[in-house]
Protein backbone atom coordinates (compact mmCIF):
# COMPACT_ATOMS: atom_id res chain seq x y z
CA UNK A 1 0.00 0.00 0.00
CA UNK A 2 1.41 3.59 -1.03
CA UNK A 3 1.17 6.67 1.50
CA UNK A 4 -2.31 8.26 0.90
CA UNK A 5 -3.32 11.69 0.55
CA UNK A 6 -3.19 13.83 3.56
CA UNK A 7 -2.55 17.36 5.17
CA UNK A 8 1.03 18.50 6.66
CA UNK A 9 0.68 20.89 9.44
CA UNK A 10 3.46 22.05 11.51
CA UNK A 11 2.63 24.06 14.60
CA UNK A 12 4.89 26.17 16.80
CA UNK A 13 4.09 25.36 20.19
CA UNK A 14 2.75 22.56 22.55
CA UNK A 15 0.04 24.37 23.08
CA UNK A 16 -0.69 25.06 19.41
CA UNK A 17 0.18 21.63 18.84
CA UNK A 18 -2.85 20.36 21.23
CA UNK A 19 -5.03 22.52 20.15
CA UNK A 20 -4.89 21.17 16.77
CA UNK A 21 -5.22 17.67 17.89
CA UNK A 22 -8.12 18.30 19.82
CA UNK A 23 -10.17 20.12 17.06
CA UNK A 24 -8.99 17.73 14.44
CA UNK A 25 -10.05 14.55 16.88
CA UNK A 26 -9.61 10.53 15.40
CA UNK A 27 -8.49 12.09 11.89
CA UNK A 28 -4.92 13.61 13.32
CA UNK A 29 -1.97 12.24 14.35
CA UNK A 30 1.47 13.88 15.51
CA UNK A 31 4.46 12.94 13.87
CA UNK A 32 8.46 13.45 15.29
CA UNK A 33 10.73 11.20 13.61
CA UNK A 34 8.22 9.44 11.17
CA UNK A 35 10.24 6.03 11.92
CA UNK A 36 7.45 3.68 12.74
CA UNK A 37 4.29 5.96 11.96
CA UNK A 38 5.34 6.19 8.01
CA UNK A 39 5.86 2.58 7.55
CA UNK A 40 2.39 1.62 9.42
CA UNK A 41 0.71 4.27 6.33
CA UNK A 42 2.52 1.78 4.08
CA UNK A 43 1.32 -1.14 6.34
CA UNK A 44 -2.52 0.29 6.47
CA UNK A 45 -2.29 0.23 10.08
CA UNK A 46 -2.37 4.51 10.56
CA UNK A 47 -5.41 6.20 8.88
CA UNK A 48 -5.15 9.79 10.03
CA UNK A 49 -5.23 12.30 6.98
CA UNK A 50 -4.07 15.20 9.16
CA UNK A 51 -0.30 15.07 10.30
CA UNK A 52 0.87 17.39 13.02
CA UNK A 53 4.33 18.05 12.86
CA UNK A 54 6.45 18.27 15.97
CA UNK A 55 9.98 19.05 14.65
CA UNK A 56 9.44 23.14 14.91
CA UNK A 57 8.76 22.89 18.75
CA UNK A 58 12.21 23.07 20.43
CA UNK A 59 11.40 22.66 23.80
CA UNK A 60 10.09 19.05 23.34
CA UNK A 61 14.05 18.54 22.73
CA UNK A 62 17.07 17.70 24.81
CA UNK A 63 17.85 16.13 27.82
CA UNK A 64 18.46 18.02 31.30
CA UNK A 65 18.31 17.33 34.55
CA UNK A 66 15.97 19.85 37.40
CA UNK A 67 15.75 19.03 41.01
CA UNK A 68 17.44 15.58 40.52
CA UNK A 69 15.44 14.56 38.23
CA UNK A 70 16.75 13.53 34.51
CA UNK A 71 14.48 14.55 31.86
CA UNK A 72 14.51 13.45 28.28
CA UNK A 73 12.30 15.72 25.81
CA UNK A 74 9.63 13.87 23.86
CA UNK A 75 11.50 14.77 20.87
CA UNK A 76 15.16 13.56 21.38
CA UNK A 77 16.08 11.52 18.85
CA UNK A 78 17.14 7.74 20.09
CA UNK A 79 20.70 8.41 18.87
CA UNK A 80 21.18 11.65 21.55
CA UNK A 81 19.73 8.46 24.07
CA UNK A 82 22.21 6.62 23.21
CA UNK A 83 24.96 8.94 22.94
CA UNK A 84 24.29 10.65 26.27
CA UNK A 85 26.53 10.58 29.08
CA UNK A 86 23.85 11.98 31.27
CA UNK A 87 21.57 9.04 30.48
CA UNK A 88 24.86 6.46 30.67
CA UNK A 89 25.60 7.98 34.37
CA UNK A 90 22.09 8.01 35.12
CA UNK A 91 20.61 4.28 33.89
CA UNK A 92 22.93 2.61 31.48
CA UNK A 93 19.91 0.39 30.50
CA UNK A 94 18.36 3.15 28.76
CA UNK A 95 21.39 4.18 26.59
CA UNK A 96 22.10 0.33 25.88
CA UNK A 97 18.62 -0.18 25.06
CA UNK A 98 18.29 2.95 22.63
CA UNK A 99 21.72 2.32 20.49
CA UNK A 100 19.87 -1.40 19.69
CA UNK A 101 17.23 0.62 17.59
CA UNK A 102 17.76 0.14 14.18
CA UNK A 103 20.46 1.33 11.95
CA UNK A 104 22.24 4.64 12.46
CA UNK A 105 19.74 6.55 9.86
CA UNK A 106 16.99 5.05 11.85
CA UNK A 107 18.28 6.12 15.50
CA UNK A 108 19.01 9.73 14.10
CA UNK A 109 15.95 10.10 13.15
CA UNK A 110 13.34 8.16 15.52
CA UNK A 111 12.53 9.78 18.98
CA UNK A 112 12.45 8.41 22.28
CA UNK A 113 8.61 10.18 22.89
CA UNK A 114 7.73 8.11 19.01
CA UNK A 115 9.22 4.68 20.80
CA UNK A 116 7.16 5.17 23.52
CA UNK A 117 3.68 6.78 21.97
CA UNK A 118 3.23 4.21 18.75
CA UNK A 119 3.18 1.40 21.48
CA UNK A 120 4.71 -1.37 19.47
CA UNK A 121 5.41 -4.25 22.17
CA UNK A 122 8.91 -5.06 20.89
CA UNK A 123 10.00 -1.34 21.09
CA UNK A 124 13.42 -1.13 23.02
CA UNK A 125 13.46 2.07 25.19
CA UNK A 126 9.93 1.67 27.42
CA UNK A 127 11.45 -1.63 29.28
CA UNK A 128 14.49 -0.06 30.01
CA UNK A 129 12.76 2.93 31.24
CA UNK A 130 10.71 0.93 33.05
CA UNK A 131 13.47 -0.85 35.06
CA UNK A 132 14.99 2.28 36.05
CA UNK A 133 11.45 3.81 37.56
CA UNK A 134 11.04 6.46 34.83
CA UNK A 135 7.51 8.90 34.75
CA UNK A 136 5.68 10.01 31.48
CA UNK A 137 4.94 13.89 31.21
CA UNK A 138 2.11 14.55 29.18
CA UNK A 139 -0.21 17.62 28.51
CA UNK A 140 -3.30 17.98 26.95
CA UNK A 141 -6.47 20.74 26.70
CA UNK A 142 -6.83 19.78 30.83
CA UNK A 143 -3.25 20.81 31.90
CA UNK A 144 -0.30 18.80 32.83
CA UNK A 145 -0.26 15.30 34.00
CA UNK A 146 2.38 12.48 35.08
CA UNK A 147 2.25 8.42 34.76
CA UNK A 148 4.52 5.84 35.43
CA UNK A 149 6.14 4.30 32.32
CA UNK A 150 4.49 0.70 32.97
CA UNK A 151 1.23 2.38 33.52
CA UNK A 152 0.98 4.21 29.96
CA UNK A 153 0.68 1.35 27.89
CA UNK A 154 -3.11 -0.27 27.48
CA UNK A 155 -2.23 -2.96 24.41
CA UNK A 156 -0.53 -3.02 21.39
CA UNK A 157 -0.40 0.29 19.88
CA UNK A 158 -2.72 1.78 22.98
CA UNK A 159 -1.79 4.35 25.48
CA UNK A 160 -3.14 6.31 28.07
CA UNK A 161 -3.06 9.47 25.81
CA UNK A 162 -6.55 10.96 25.54
CA UNK A 163 -7.72 13.05 22.11
CA UNK A 164 -5.26 16.31 22.06
CA UNK A 165 -2.47 14.81 24.51
CA UNK A 166 1.23 15.03 24.00
CA UNK A 167 3.93 13.23 25.63
CA UNK A 168 6.30 16.20 26.78
CA UNK A 169 9.22 13.88 28.18
CA UNK A 170 10.36 10.80 29.60
CA UNK A 171 11.57 11.63 33.54
CA UNK A 172 14.00 9.61 35.64
CA UNK A 173 14.56 10.14 38.86
CA UNK A 174 17.95 9.27 40.51
CA UNK A 175 18.43 5.82 40.92
CA UNK A 176 19.05 4.13 44.66
CA UNK A 177 23.10 4.48 45.40
CA UNK A 178 24.29 0.85 44.95
CA UNK A 179 22.31 0.33 41.78
CA UNK A 180 23.63 -1.29 38.44
CA UNK A 181 21.43 -1.79 35.39
CA UNK A 182 21.05 -4.00 32.12
CA UNK A 183 19.33 -4.00 28.94
CA UNK A 184 19.41 -7.55 26.87
CA UNK A 185 17.55 -8.24 24.06
CA UNK A 186 17.91 -11.30 21.36
CA UNK A 187 17.05 -10.62 17.12
CA UNK A 188 16.93 -12.61 14.29
CA UNK A 189 20.15 -11.06 12.93
CA UNK A 190 22.35 -8.05 13.90
CA UNK A 191 21.65 -4.97 12.29
CA UNK A 192 18.18 -3.16 12.39
CA UNK A 193 16.43 -6.36 13.44
CA UNK A 194 13.14 -6.06 15.79
CA UNK A 195 13.00 -7.82 19.38
CA UNK A 196 12.24 -11.02 19.44
CA UNK A 197 12.31 -10.67 23.16
CA UNK A 198 14.14 -8.37 25.27
CA UNK A 199 14.70 -7.88 29.20
CA UNK A 200 15.81 -5.07 30.85
CA UNK A 201 17.44 -5.05 35.15
CA UNK A 202 17.56 -2.68 37.87
CA UNK A 203 19.47 -4.12 41.03
CA UNK A 204 20.24 -2.08 44.24
CA UNK A 205 22.96 -3.74 46.74
CA UNK A 206 24.73 -3.34 49.74
CA UNK A 207 26.88 -4.98 51.64
CA UNK A 208 26.93 -8.13 49.21
CA UNK A 209 22.99 -8.36 49.59
CA UNK A 210 20.64 -7.38 46.87
CA UNK A 211 17.77 -4.94 48.42
CA UNK A 212 15.95 -4.21 45.40
CA UNK A 213 14.87 -5.34 42.54
CA UNK A 214 13.09 -4.04 39.18
CA UNK A 215 13.03 -6.60 36.00
CA UNK A 216 10.81 -5.26 32.77
CA UNK A 217 10.51 -7.85 29.67
CA UNK A 218 9.74 -6.63 26.21
CA UNK A 219 8.33 -8.58 23.09
CA UNK A 220 6.84 -10.89 24.75
CA UNK A 221 3.85 -9.56 26.44
CA UNK A 222 1.01 -7.04 24.85
CA UNK A 223 2.69 -4.24 26.32
CA UNK A 224 6.04 -3.73 28.66
CA UNK A 225 5.73 -5.81 31.30
CA UNK A 226 6.94 -5.42 35.18
CA UNK A 227 7.59 -8.51 37.04
CA UNK A 228 6.75 -7.91 40.21
CA UNK A 229 6.54 -11.38 41.52
CA UNK A 230 10.08 -12.23 40.37
CA UNK A 231 11.58 -9.04 41.62
CA UNK A 232 10.88 -9.84 44.81
CA UNK A 233 12.96 -13.30 44.96
CA UNK A 234 15.86 -11.04 44.99
CA UNK A 235 15.71 -9.08 47.92
CA UNK A 236 18.12 -9.40 50.51
CA UNK A 237 19.67 -12.39 48.74
CA UNK A 238 23.04 -12.73 47.85
CA UNK A 239 24.03 -12.93 43.84
CA UNK A 240 23.95 -16.79 42.89
CA UNK A 241 23.74 -18.58 39.87
CA UNK A 242 20.72 -20.59 41.11
CA UNK A 243 19.45 -17.88 42.60
CA UNK A 244 19.08 -16.06 39.29
CA UNK A 245 17.98 -19.16 37.33
CA UNK A 246 14.59 -19.57 40.10
CA UNK A 247 14.30 -16.11 39.22
CA UNK A 248 14.26 -16.08 35.64
CA UNK A 249 12.32 -19.30 35.56
CA UNK A 250 9.79 -17.22 37.06
CA UNK A 251 10.16 -14.69 34.66
CA UNK A 252 9.66 -17.24 31.74
CA UNK A 253 6.35 -18.54 33.17
CA UNK A 254 4.97 -14.77 33.40
CA UNK A 255 5.86 -13.44 29.88
CA UNK A 256 2.76 -13.96 27.55
CA UNK A 257 4.77 -14.65 24.15
CA UNK A 258 3.03 -15.49 21.22
CA UNK A 259 3.84 -17.17 18.09
CA UNK A 260 4.82 -15.67 14.89
CA UNK A 261 7.27 -14.93 12.26
CA UNK A 262 10.27 -14.06 14.30
CA UNK A 263 9.87 -16.89 17.03
CA UNK A 264 7.49 -19.26 18.57
CA UNK A 265 5.72 -18.53 22.27
CA UNK A 266 8.14 -21.28 23.45
CA UNK A 267 11.23 -19.87 22.13
CA UNK A 268 10.29 -16.90 23.74
CA UNK A 269 9.85 -18.08 27.05
CA UNK A 270 13.35 -19.73 26.84
CA UNK A 271 14.97 -16.80 25.56
CA UNK A 272 13.28 -14.80 28.63
CA UNK A 273 14.89 -17.36 31.18
CA UNK A 274 18.35 -16.28 29.13
CA UNK A 275 18.35 -12.98 29.34
CA UNK A 276 16.91 -12.72 32.51
CA UNK A 277 19.89 -14.21 33.50
CA UNK A 278 22.49 -12.32 31.59
CA UNK A 279 20.68 -9.21 32.71
CA UNK A 280 20.85 -9.97 36.51
CA UNK A 281 24.60 -10.93 36.05
CA UNK A 282 25.61 -8.19 34.31
CA UNK A 283 23.35 -5.33 36.64
CA UNK A 284 24.54 -6.91 39.71
CA UNK A 285 28.39 -6.83 38.62
CA UNK A 286 27.98 -3.33 38.03
CA UNK A 287 25.91 -2.05 40.98
CA UNK A 288 28.73 -3.72 42.75
CA UNK A 289 31.16 -1.30 40.69
CA UNK A 290 28.99 1.25 41.88
CA UNK A 291 29.53 0.62 45.64
CA UNK A 292 32.90 0.75 44.86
Amino acid sequence: MGMPDFSYLRPGSVADACALASRLGDDATFIAGGTELIPDFHRGRETARQLIALDGIDELRGITIAAGELRIGALTTVAAVAASALVRDRLVALADAARAIGSAQIRSLATIGGNFCRAVACADTPPAAIAGEARVHLIGAHGTREVAAEEFFLGPRRTVLAQGEMLLAIALPAQPAGSGSSYQRFSRRKGAALAVAAVAVRVTMAAGRITGARIALGAVAPVPMLVSRAAAMLEGERPSRALFADVAAVCADDALPITDLRGSAEFRRELVNVLTRRALDEASARAEEARS
